[in-house]
């Protein structure tokens, strides 16, 4: 005899016994309490039809604890397979994982009087054993995993099993096992119908793990448009910096000097005008001088907003900065089309610093400047096979353009020579796009799958 049937012979008799004891009390304990016989009295007649109606009402009440009297002796609970699926259907809207699985596997085994349940989840190309009823020891803890059904199905403790199904993707499986009983047509139902509702709760878990990942998703774009904008920022301070610096190194001595010119010549042609050669002279130089200050502030202002690198981009703007450098410079290579204006202006006016540094002077060997873009990178990279700079100067005069290839997301490195013959190398580099970028998976990681 099974458990099952203990616990429903041992239920009927308390119940039988009980009800017994109490016609027993009321059919003749009444009478005999208040000194009447049962064949004298019309009241002691009725006394067996109340003793009926008091079982029925007293039941009520009773049998709840009955049963849990019962399962506390025989470790077996009385469960229907409808009141099965309405636990079954309260587990499933906790809606956790961690709250429902351990509840659905204590559903099917009190629901098929099973004596082990398991719920199986689907994570990457096996079964992992994420709940089961009654529960394992604490000291047996490690992860019990079966690589598909069919092994699962093979088991010595599973009887039947019934997978879960998310379309035509398995999701997880749900295993019993009845070693002393067969398994029916009823179990068999309350397994499938329990199988439906957890599909249910897992698409719902999937679907809740998928809209979290598109709000961190979002979140981390917001976050990567603040870092934009920042970076924006910061290479426009860069900038101004850069052309304040310009505009004072450039322009401040040959200002000074020209206005001690023009007040030389003032003062000549006040005290003495007979010495107007001399202030002729002097004129002479200071317009020399402002002519010169003039084409200065033409190269500053073709250096700070050059319309060829607006128009036509870095290349055509590099080509004619060459041409006023005294050594020769090949350009090679592509960029692959126009970029954003930021990205083309900061490889621009690193490549401009990087070939005023290293062509300060004349000399027979040629710079190379090699454009590129791949990987999602525009890059620049200049060779020199006779450089008169040192890697550290030549690191201090790009430091504001470093910064500036920083902010947008790029970065500079010095390709230092390691013997006579081998030329000195810089590499710029920034993002092709500035558009902040998420990388999206195929899916979330749900925990199962």
């Amino acid at each position: 005899m099974n458990r099952t049937s203990v616990a429903r012979v041992l239920r009927a008799a308390v119940v039988a016994c009980g009800v017994a004891a109490l016609l027993l009390l009321l059919v003749d304990g009444v009478p005999w309490l208040f000194g009447y016989s049962a064949a004298g009295s019309g009241t002691a007649v009725l006394l067996p039809f109340v003793a009926v109606g008091v079982c029925a009402v007293g039941l009520g009440f009773v049998l709840p604890r009955v049963d849990a009297a019962v399962g506390r002796l025989t470790h077996h609970r009385e469960v229907t397979p409808y009141s099965a699926l309405a636990a079954a259907a309260a587990r499933i809207r906790a809606g956790s994982l961690e709250q429902a699985l351990p509840g659905l596997a204590q559903v099917l085994a009190d629901g098929t009087g099973a004596t082990r349940a398991v719920v199986w989840l689907a994570v990457g190309d096996r079964l992992v054993a994420a709940a089961e009823h009654p529960p394992r020891d604490s000291t047996d803890a490690d992860e019990e995993h079966v690589p598909n059904l069919a092994v699962l199905l093979a088991r010595p403790d599973t009887d039947h099993v019934v997978p879960v199904l998310d379309g035509a993707e398995l999701r997880a499986a749900l295993a019993i096992g009845k070693p002393d009983a067969p398994i029916t047509p009823a179990d068999q139902l309350l397994v499938q119908d329990v199988a439906n509702g957890a599909a249910l709760l897992l698409r719902g878990v999937a679907q809740n793990a998928e809209l979290a990942e598109r709000v961190r998703r979002a979140d981390d774009l917001a976050t990567q448009l603040d870092d934009s904008r920042q970076r924006l920022s910061q290479a426009r301070e860069v900038e101004r910096r850069r052309l304040v610096m310009e505009l004072s190194h450039a322009t401040g001595d040959r200002l000074a000097a020209l206005r001690a010119e023009v007040d030389r010549a003032q003062g000549a042609l006040k005290c003495r005008p007979e010495v107007a050669a001399a202030a002729h002279e002097a004129l002479v130089h200071a317009r020399g001088g402002l002519d010169e200050l003039l084409d200065r502030f033409r190269v500053i202002a073709r250096g700070v907003y050059p319309a060829v690198l607006r128009d036509q981009g870095p290349a055509a703007a590099l080509d004619e900065v060459a041409t006023d450098l005294p050594r020769p410079v090949r350009l090679t290579g592509s960029l692959g089309g126009r970029l954003d204006w930021e990205i083309e202006s900061g490889l621009y006016y690193v490549t401009a610093a990087a070939l005023h540094a290293l062509a300060g002077g004349p000399a027979e060997s040629e710079l190379v400047v090699a454009f590129g873009r791949t990987d999602g990178r525009a890059t620049v990279r200049i060779d020199d096979a006779a450089p008169d700079i040192t890697p550290d100067r030549l690191r201090t005069a790009l430091a504001d353009d470093v910064e500036r290839l920083v902010a947008l997301g790029g970065d500079l490195e010095l390709i230092l020579p390691d013997g006579p013959e081998r030329p000195l190398g810089m590499r710029a580099w920034v993002p092709d796009h500035l558009e902040p970028v998420v990388e999206s998976g195929a899916g979330a990681d749900l925990g199962f799958r």
